[in-house]
């Protein structure tokens, strides 16, 4: 019997694709073996009894058998992302990380915040995506590997705003802070527990119901396609927006050095001609393509995918917080509660103060940049990124006027119904 060589190729091809499955199959470490007590529910409830069967002996299915809700909020730089970072971090049965991908970035890409390379950014996308995965199995070792220097004995202090996340700071990770002093400070936690104990965090997160996330060096929501389709995550992605125009006055306002250029054209109202004009374009671009394919409610997301603005949570932070809770099938607790109310109304001067941080008062902060920037430098943001702006139904100002009139509302009314 002859076969041909496409024949023996695509033979060849199979076999290695069953091995590979085979091997994934009995390697990876978020399967969990779990008998299937329904047909429409296959996790294991609170009240289930430990058992040790091998698979001869019945029906199994590899799920995520502790049912747990992965949060992912996708941002990106000065969004406000920190703050509903923190949305999930005051929830006492939440294990949050802020910025892992950091790490990832620092490694593989130095100094760029978003590679125009398109094979360094399939390479950045590609280790995010299998880090991602490994942290909300609570596998925190494999997040070694991006650290440096390497942590010795799983133990570090150069992990990214470790005081930004409370269980970082808080039992088994930390002793330093009694109940009173739950809401220490970011740098007092980084300065009162020491180093990081990597295999005491992953304890930690294994000890809670829900693991959150937040990432701002993910472009798209289509890049994180193959761990929304993954069942063994339960992942849903809350993807936060917000105005461009805020967008970049916070990063010039932040990024002093980087922004450079575009503080001297609001300060002489010239327009320098060597302007990286993809520092705002980029933004609009990826902002367009992810919010599209969300708004277009592929079959993949089901479920899975809810767009915030930023503008909507400023303005009526409790009601909008409970509307991403109810999404999530999760119910707030007091922590959160009590969090939103004393971060939504803090002084202009702490706000300036702690450029990073997250009191301020919510509302007025949102629109600032109407006061930060030249009508020309609107203008201009507006015509790059008009599409976006109708899109998510940002308003656009026609004069100087009407850019300093704080009465004059620029966004409009609209409801952005997750795809359920």
């Amino acid at each position: 019997m002859h076969c041909s060589w496409k024949a023996v190729i695509l033979l060849a091809l199979a076999s290695i694709a069953i091995q590979y499955t085979a091997i994934r199959t009995f390697t990876a470490k978020p399967f969990q073996i779990c008998p299937v007590p329904s047909p429409t529910n296959c996790g294991l409830g609170p009240d289930a009894e430990p058992f040790d069967r091998t698979c001869e002996e019945g029906p199994y299915f590899a799920y995520n058998a502790s049912r747990k809700t992965h949060i992912l909020v996708l941002a990106t730089t000065r969004s406000g992302s920190s703050f509903v970072g923190q949305l999930f971090n005051q929830h006492s049965d939440v294990f949050y990380l802020f910025e892992p991908l950091y790490h990832v970035q620092t490694a593989l890409i130095p100094r760029l915040s978003h590679s125009k390379n398109v094979a360094e950014r399939r390479v950045m996308l590609g280790a995010s995506r299998d880090l991602l995965r490994s942290l909300y199995d609570c596998d925190l070792y494999f997040l070694e590997s991006y650290i440096k220097p390497q942590p010795v004995n799983h133990t570090t202090d150069k992990l990214f705003r470790r005081g930004a996340s409370r269980a970082l700071c808080s039992p088994p990770v930390c002793d330093a802070f009694g109940p009173g002093e739950a809401n220490a400070e970011e740098g007092d936690c980084v300065k009162k527990c020491a180093s990081l104990n990597m295999t005491l965090a992953a304890d930690s997160c294994r000890e809670r119901r829900h693991v959150a996330i937040k990432i701002v060096r993910v472009p798209e929501i289509g890049d994180l396609r193959a761990l929304v389709e993954d069942p063994r995550l339960n992942l849903k992605v809350v993807q936060l927006v917000r105005d461009p125009r805020g967008i970049l006055s916070s990063r010039i306002e932040t990024f002093r050095d980087t922004y450079r250029l575009w503080r001297i054209w609001r300060a002489t109202g010239r327009k320098p001609y060597n302007l990286d004009l993809s520092q705002l374009t980029v933004v609009c671009e990826d902002f367009l393509n992810s919010v599209s394919t969300g708004l277009s409610r592929p079959h993949w997301l089901k479920g899975k995918y809810m767009l915030v603005r930023y503008e909507d949570l400023a303005r009526n932070p409790l009601r909008k917080t409970k509307e991403i809770y109810e999404f999530l099938g999760m119910s707030m607790d007091q922590n959160v509660v009590k969090w939103i109310q004393t971060n939504t109304r803090g002084s202009k001067e702490l706000s300036a103060k702690h450029k990073y941080g997250t009191v301020r008062d919510s509302a007025a902060n949102a629109e600032s940049w109407r006061l930060k920037l030249s009508f020309e430098m609107v203008d201009y943001t507006q015509n790059v990124c008009q599409q976006v702006l109708r899109q998510l139904g940002y308003k656009a100002v026609k004069s100087s006027d009407e850019l300093k009139n704080m009465s004059l509302t620029l966004i409009q009314d609209r409801t952005f119904v997750p795809f359920l």
